[in-house]
């Protein structure tokens, strides 16, 4: 009897032991994950120059993982928490695309309609054709609405604003004929957002306020900036000079349904719980949220395997489905990337229009998932600003030294060194050629963007753009103008002989 109960003993005990040691063994497991994850988001973020950071990881319905980097204002130090407010950027979408797909599934729209259906002064046109373009095809980014009317979305904080911005297509022939290829184009979604406002018969903003965010316990999320009432929005910044520059931007309101969506980790980790199935709250139906998972591929990937959903692109990758979206803005992005089979999601905000969000969101990813990362990235912003930054050393260098020759002539002329001349033939001739190469500068340097691939505008390429392109563009006109003015004075003026 002794013995058997001995045995009884050293089986529980045994018991106990494993139960009590296999969590420590999970623990240690998840926070070597932790401890690399913040290793990697602090050498990232300091490569980058992003003022601040906030992650958020989901597993099988649970927060695993939330934590802000750096901060949310430099000037005041205002760390970056789960509680601050972020623009969104371009996955502001996938909430437009779920409206979508909510409004048809209570019978308002099919996605098969025609948007004139819906917008009947959208006429758009292919080759001098009218074109029938589809619900679906506004989603799917095959509609053949061209990737730069981004550059021509009106500035307005207006009501109407949404409909301006629509209205900017009418204009602008389509750059291929609907259903064809895929080409992504934000405006698009911002023509689905007016296609909300009519079938709902009210504003964007509060539908999606009302019937999205609010529903599924996103209730510190905004829709546009306009419905912003908290103190925890961040600070935005952009690249400029080899540093963050703060920066506030135009109001964009026409561009909400594709890119102004507001929100913190705390209401994206609900978010990603939602597109993961694994949400405690039942607003919304899972096979909505399926279907907008969906990619099209009745047109060619727009990247390796690589097809774009309702607002989401869907990659197949090593036997697995990974679903994602990156978002930028003038002064803020996002990544947010998920992986189904295995629950997980990882989203990624920060105050500084960058790619490295998406890198961080992807390094991420392979962190948690075992695998090694890559932390070799290369940001175009980044790149750009470094050359342009050495061209502004360059061309404000030349500035000054042209501004003491200015100086030192008008010197001479005052004390009489030179003398005002009358114009003669050659010098005449000077002025002309003077004036027309100073003419020709200015006036390429006006039309430059025009000859950009796609074609663009000063006014676009100054808010998106690094703040040394700001910074270049007036000191080359500042420069050419001192050039100028002392070519005047050679011309006008002579030495005083003795």
């Amino acid at each position: 009897m002794k013995a058997l109960l001995k045995i009884y003993l050293s089986i529980i005990v045994t018991i106990v032991s494993f139960y009590s040691l296999t969590p420590t063994i999970v623990n240690a497991d998840a926070n070597e994950k932790t401890q690399k994850i913040d290793q990697f988001i602090q050498e990232q973020k300091a490569i980058s120059k992003i003022p601040g950071i906030s992650l958020v990881i989901v597993e099988k319905g649970k927060t695993v993982y939330e934590k802000g980097f750096g901060y949310a204002d430099v000037q005041s130090k205002t760390p970056v928490t789960s509680n601050t407010l972020f623009e969104l950027g371009s996955t502001s979408k996938a909430f437009t695309g779920l409206a979508i797909l909510k409004l048809e599934t209570e019978g308002y729209l099919k996605r098969s309609d025609d948007v004139r259906k819906f917008i009947p002064w959208l006429e758009l046109q292919y080759n001098g054709e009218p074109q029938a373009i589809t619900i679906n095809q506004l989603l799917y980014h095959t509609s053949g609405i061209a990737t730069n009317t981004i550059s021509r979305i009106p500035k307005s904080n207006e009501e109407n604003a949404l409909e301006l911005t629509v209205k900017k297509l009418l204009d602008q022939p389509l750059n291929r004929r609907p259903g064809s290829s895929f080409e992504y184009a934000t405006v698009n979604y911002d023509v689905l957002g007016l296609v909300i406002e009519k079938v709902s018969k009210q504003p964007f903003d509060m539908y999606i306020k009302q019937q999205i965010l609010e529903p599924i316990n996103m209730k510190d999320s905004f829709v546009g900036l306009h419905q912003v009432k908290s103190n925890e929005m961040a600070s935005g910044y952009k690249i400029g000079l080899m540093r963050e520059q703060e920066y506030t931007p135009p109001i964009y309101r026409g561009n909400i349904p594709a890119g102004y969506i507001i929100s913190n980790t705390n209401d994206i980790a609900n978010w990603l719980k939602l597109q993961l199935g694994n949400s405690q709250i039942n607003s919304i139906e899972n096979k909505i949220i399926q279907d907008s998972h969906i990619p099209d591929q009745s047109v060619k990937p727009f990247d390796k395997d690589t097809y774009y959903a309702s607002g989401w692109g869907v990659i197949g990758k090593e036997d697995k489905k990974y679903i994602f979206h990156a978002g930028e803005n003038p002064t803020f992005s996002s990544y947010f990337i998920m992986q189904p089979d295995e629950q997980i999601g990882v989203a990624v905000l920060s105050n500084m229009n960058s790619s490295y969000p998406t890198a961080i969101g992807q390094g991420v990813m392979d962190l948690w998932e075992g695998k090694t990362v890559n932390t070799i990235h290369a940001d175009n912003y980044q790149n750009l600003d470094k050359t342009l930054s050495l061209i502004c050393v360059i061309v404000i260098g030349f500035g000054m030294f042209l501004s003491v020759l200015l100086l030192q002539s008008l010197k001479k002329v005052i004390k009489k060194q030179r003398i005002i001349v009358a114009l003669n033939m050659k010098s005449a001739l000077l002025l002309v050629f003077h004036s027309l190469s100073v003419a020709i500068i200015i006036a390429m340097i006006i039309m430059f963007p025009k000859v950009l691939p796609g074609g663009s505008n000063w006014e676009f390429i100054k808010v998106w753009g690094p703040t040394s392109i700001t910074v270049l563009f007036y000191g080359v006109i500042v420069s050419t103008v001192i050039y100028y003015l002392v070519g005047l004075v050679k011309i006008f003026t002579k030495k005083e002989k003795n």
